[in-house]
């Protein structure tokens, strides 16, 4: 792979070529780098559609994780840390560096990176010795950023609607190992309900805009499941662990809420909502029959 590879042009182009192999519009240009690029992206969906199914070797996954953990700690890498506002301004303060780079460059660029990542992390096994990491654990973060790989190899917003909402699954798993330490297990929550409000709101507003209730049934069943599990944070739990929990139940609860009136407005026939908030398209009552 040539350096060139990472050049202004030949990124936006890698993006154009990334979006119509995921069924987005076809862009009229065409581009010296066409051949290779188009071979690159052929071999980021092959990882991600043919990636084996095997069961790694529990002795390996556990020598793995401490030798990962062990260089971690050593070089300062993979920081235990949730999403938090300091992440996000340190992302935007990386992102005036790039002057007049425009943000489908920007895009661009990450889409390469993360699509090299995420086919090492699939190869050399590092997503299995980091799938059990807790906030806390040296390998969080690559965890993490497995996760933002797997988000930018997900073609349409249905299916990235309904991995966001796994990984709200996977935010609940970890609460679970953080009874006590009240500032953790906020932190993952908050991250659970940010997730889950991202998964809805693409759920939701793709059953809108195509007026079928397919994605509906899917928040739906994610709202049983989880509030289930949400509740059993409860047993045990401290006064403001309970607090801190039941605010995540109530976002639940105007989830399953605006589900039905979605399921409800698209029975009617009503068109597709104008206002939207944080869980997606707000419907309109269906009139009443006289």
């Amino acid at each position: 792979m040539d350096s060139d590879l990472f050049s202004r042009r030949r990124a936006a182009r890698f993006a154009q070529l990334l979006d119509e192999a995921n069924g987005g519009r076809r862009h009229h240009v065409r581009s010296r780098a066409d051949e290779s690029l188009t071979a690159l992206v052929a071999v980021g969906q092959r990882l991600v559609a043919e990636r084996p199914d095997i069961e790694v070797d529990a002795e390996f996954r556990s020598g793995l994780r401490a030798m990962l953990v062990a260089t971690a700690e050593r070089d300062g890498m993979g920081a235990a840390t949730t999403t938090t506002p300091a992440r996000t301004t340190e992302a935007a303060s990386r992102g005036s560096l790039l002057g007049a780079v425009t943000a489908r460059q920007i895009r661009a660029r990450g889409a390469i990176l993360v699509g090299i990542a995420a086919g090492a992390v699939a190869v050399s096994g590092i997503s299995a010795a980091s799938e059990d990491a807790v906030p806390g654990d040296a390998l969080y973060g690559m965890k993490r950023s497995t996760e933002r790989a797997q988000l930018a190899l997900t073609g349409s917003d249905l299916s990235r609607g309904q991995l966001f909402l796994d990984f709200a699954r996977t935010r609940l798993d970890e609460a679970g190992t953080l009874r006590g330490d009240l500032a953790g297990f906020s932190a993952v929550l908050d991250d659970m309900d940010a997730d889950t409000r991202q998964g809805v709101r693409l759920l939701t507003t793709t059953a809108a805009q195509r007026s079928d209730p397919a994605g509906l049934d899917a928040v739906n069943t994610f709202v049983t499941g989880q509030r289930k599990a949400v509740g059993g944070l409860l047993d045990g739990a401290s006064r403001a662990e309970r607090d801190r929990t039941r605010r995540s139940l109530a976002l639940l609860d105007a989830i399953r809420k605006r589900s039905d009136a979605l399921r409800a407005a698209i029975a009617c026939g009503l068109p597709a909502p104008v206002a939207s908030d944080a869980l997606g398209p707000a419907p309109a009552t269906c009139p009443s029959d006289r």
